[in-house]
């Protein structure tokens, strides 16, 4: 880990709401409404979190599956994500979740007029702003928690 975290203190909280509480508290509630506020379906949320996941190398966030309802993707889905292009375990909109996450996050100077065809096919205008924000906030948070270290301390609720 690259912060010094006080003994007895839990990493995430301390450094997002201790250390700089303004702005950790802002980007919590920023990070919780992705969850809290999604129309997407699960598949494809899971599919571009997970993607990001995989790119930034967050520990936390690739152990992590997001529950609705009682219910979380299949423990294979994680695999499927990785091979997007190939994989007969998702539909047209699921992967085009992935691929968008992946471009967008490696290659968003690449998102041309073919592929906007394909998301706007697929995807209406609120879901791909809603998808866009949300693939901001993993990608930004994630990769904060990776680069901090923070990733390989934190601990999963019920872990």
């Amino acid at each position: 880990m690259h912060i010094d975290i006080p003994e007895g203190q839990e990493p995430i909280g301390y450094v997002w709401g201790e250390m700089v509480p303004g702005i950790g508290m802002a980007a919590a509630n920023f990070s919780l409404s992705v969850y809290e506020h999604t129309t997407l379906g699960l598949r494809e949320f899971e599919a571009a979190r997970l993607r990001i996941a995989q790119i930034n190398g967050c520990l936390f966030c690739l152990d992590w599956r997001t529950e609705r309802d009682s219910v979380k993707v299949e423990e294979e889905f994680a695999d499927a994500v990785t091979q997007w292009r190939t994989t007969d375990a998702f539909d047209d909109r699921t992967r085009l979740a992935a691929e968008y996450a992946e471009r967008y996050a490696l290659d968003h100077h690449g998102l041309d007029e073919e592929f906007w065809a394909r998301m706007t096919a697929r995807y209406s205008q609120h879901e791909i702003v809603e998808l866009s924000m949300s693939i901001g906030s993993w990608l930004a948070f994630g990769r904060l928690n990776h680069v901090l270290g923070l990733d390989a301390v934190c601990v999963l609720p019920g872990h």
